[in-house]
């Protein structure tokens, strides 16, 4: 299967099956809008000390920005805040930049893995 094709079906996946969609209220909460594209998300972190416990979200917007939501939300549940802030930094930079960046496969574990 061409790589391409590959990150096509798994950002529909993502889109069509969402993970972690349904906000609840946890711990801390923030509330984004794109204004380029009008897409727009609202999520919540469940905190159990210095651990991501649980992730929350929901919005609307492009099949893209809701399947990397979606696929975020489970590379940072049940890590330690300092790695969660490590693969967000990582997830944003391999996002923004237009296919440039495989991405870390120590640091996305299975976000990157998927396309391997």
């Amino acid at each position: 299967m061409e790589l391409n094709s590959l990150y096509q079906e798994v950002i529909l996946d993502h889109y069509k099956r969402p993970h972690h969609k349904g906000l609840v209220v946890g711990d801390i909460q923030v509330h984004h809008i794109n204004p380029s594209c009008g897409d727009e998300i609202t999520l919540s972190l469940k905190l159990d000390g210095e651990k991501v416990s649980n992730i929350t979200w929901d919005g609307m917007g492009c099949s893209i920005s809701q399947a990397s939501v979606s696929i975020m939300s489970d590379l940072l549940i049940d890590k330690s805040v300092s790695e969660a802030a490590s693969i967000l930094d990582a997830f944003v930079e391999m996002m923004q930049s237009k296919g440039q960046s495989e991405g870390d496969e120590n640091v996305l574990e299975d976000g990157v893995a998927l396309a391997g």
